[in-house]
């Protein structure tokens, strides 16, 4: 079950509440009577082990293309395309 922060508007209490999700929200103060809040902080998670950071889904090698995959493929073709008719008429001169 999930534990809430409250604080209170008026006295400035604050205190922590083990509730169920299909609990009602606390409203009245347990110290002076006043309206409560709910506090919200940051998430108590870390990542740890491999595989959560940049660095580790990445192989030993660092030869990334710069180019899209897109223009890699056209340049590709189009140069075996031209290494093609000049290895013939290299080989016929």
């Amino acid at each position: 079950m999930p534990t809430y922060a409250y604080a209170c508007k008026q006295c400035g209490h604050r205190f922590d509440a083990v509730q169920s999700f299909s609990d009602p929200t606390l409203t009245v103060c347990p110290e002076c009577g006043g309206a409560l809040r709910k506090e919200y902080g940051s998430i108590g998670v870390t990542f740890n082990g491999s595989g959560f950071y940049r660095t580790d889904s990445r192989s030993g090698s660092s030869s990334v293309p710069a180019t899209p995959s897109g223009d890699k493929s056209g340049s590709s073709s189009t140069s075996s395309a031209s290494d093609s008719p000049s290895t013939p008429a290299a080989s016929g001169a």
